[in-house]
């Protein structure tokens, strides 16, 4: 089983009830199924595993170690479908939705698709085009959810589909209960001694030129079945995508609790900002660079409110200096190389992020430390979260190389 054909979430919910009821005939009359309805979905969920999710036993059916692992994914997906079914009877006032109608959204892999895809792009002819699928089939498949949960899920307007506080709920709830159900498979082959399936990454700044590429290539050296993908961005976009379950982690500067209540940060190593020149910079060569020099220098910074900016904004003020004068304003790794190889402007980063630009020659570091600067590197995950097999090898291989100084 493959990340792109995650498990039936029939023969899943069919699963749990077995496992708690210890046969398929309690199970059956659990879910007012028929008993052989529910062996085989079970047999079908086995066959597609390809591993044995009970022993059959004359007092009952009890769970092999694999059956085990896959209870625990299963609840998680129970629970967010649960906690997505008070949240829309919450936000639209019924008290309560059917159980049924936001467990029903699920069994149509196609349609889920389709919401949570508008949701994100709020434009139907992008999501046909995207899914493979006819703009009618989107519609429909949308109507029908908003008639199972009896309101509206989007607003339908010139800037196109904008989904309502509930489609904004629900969105979030599914993306999750997705993600839980496309690592099962993968918790079920780490038992098996195989390391397989994706790992997807938000990359801040911080972790991109060395810690990160390093630590990958170590864990798929180590695990070939192994896919890793990254995402860049700033920190607010790239934690939205961790709550829903679309990112496994973020590796860069850890922000405070007050910023991420329910994210949890692990610290990896410390940080701080440098001012550099080209190589070939008058001031290249000197041995002393004053806070007046700064002063008058030109700059090429990120924009401004963003950490780096606010950071060195800040260590000036305390040096009682005037705001930096910023002429280039871009986070753009190459775009800051090109601009400061063929101008005079100076920038404030962290020596990691022109390790490579350091070694050739072509950067310089002005010898004007800012220690009030120094920031606290990490790995960024959910509180709540349960990291799959892959996940967890390529945090490992990220925490051994900075317990080595190879940050």
């Amino acid at each position: 089983m493959t990340d792109a054909t995650p498990l039936d979430l029939r023969h899943l919910r069919a699963f749990l009830a077995v496992a708690e009821q210890g046969s398929a005939n309690r199970a059956g009359a659990a879910l007012f199924r028929a008993q052989s309805a529910v062996s085989r979905s079970i047999h079908k969920l086995e066959r597609e595993l390809g591993v044995p999710l009970f022993e059959r036993k004359a007092r009952g059916m009890l769970l092999t170690e694999y059956g085990r692992a896959l209870v625990v994914r299963g609840r998680r997906v129970d629970e967010e479908l649960q906690r997505a079914r008070a949240e829309l009877g919450a936000l639209l006032e019924k008290g309560s939705v059917p159980n049924a109608a936001v467990f029903a959204m699920l069994t149509h892999e196609r349609r889920v698709r389709a919401f949570v895809a508008l949701a994100e792009q709020r434009h139907m002819p992008s999501v046909a085009e995207r899914l493979g699928i006819t703009q009618p089939a989107v519609s429909l498949g949308i109507r029908q959810m908003e008639e199972a949960i009896g309101a509206p899920l989007f607003d339908r307007t010139a800037r196109g589909m904008i989904p309502t506080a509930a489609g904004g709920a629900l969105a979030l709830r599914l993306k999750r209960a997705m993600a839980e159900i496309r690592h099962a498979a993968a918790d079920i082959d780490a038992l098996r001694g195989i390391t397989r399936g994706t790992v997807t990454v938000g990359a801040l700044p911080l972790g991109r030129t060395r810690l990160l590429p390093e630590s990958i290539a170590a864990a798929i050296a180590r695990f070939p079945g192994l896919r890793v993908a990254t995402v860049e961005g700033p920190f607010e976009a790239l934690a939205a995508a961790l709550r829903a379950g679309e990112l496994d982690f973020i590796l860069g500067a850890l922000r405070p609790a007050e910023f991420a209540s329910d994210l949890q940060g692990e610290p990896l190593a410390e940080d701080e900002l440098a001012v550099f020149a080209r190589g070939t910079h008058p001031w290249a060569k000197r041995r002393r660079i004053t806070a007046q020099d700064l002063a008058r220098a030109r700059w090429v910074l990120p924009r401004a409110r963003t950490p780096n900016r606010m950071l060195f904004e800040r260590a000036m003020a305390q040096r009682g200096l005037p705001p930096p004068v910023v002429v280039v304003e871009t986070s753009d790794l190459a775009v800051l190389r090109g601009i400061l190889l063929n101008t005079d402007l100076l920038t404030a980063i962290s020596p990691r992020q022109v390790d490579y630009e350091r070694a050739e020659g072509l950067l310089s570091r002005l010898p004007f430390p800012l220690p009030d600067t120094r920031r606290t590197i990490g790995i960024t995950r959910r509180s709540d979260s349960v990291s799959s097999p892959g996940a967890k090898t390529l945090m490992e291989e990220i925490a051994r190389r900075s317990s080595e100084g190879r940050v």
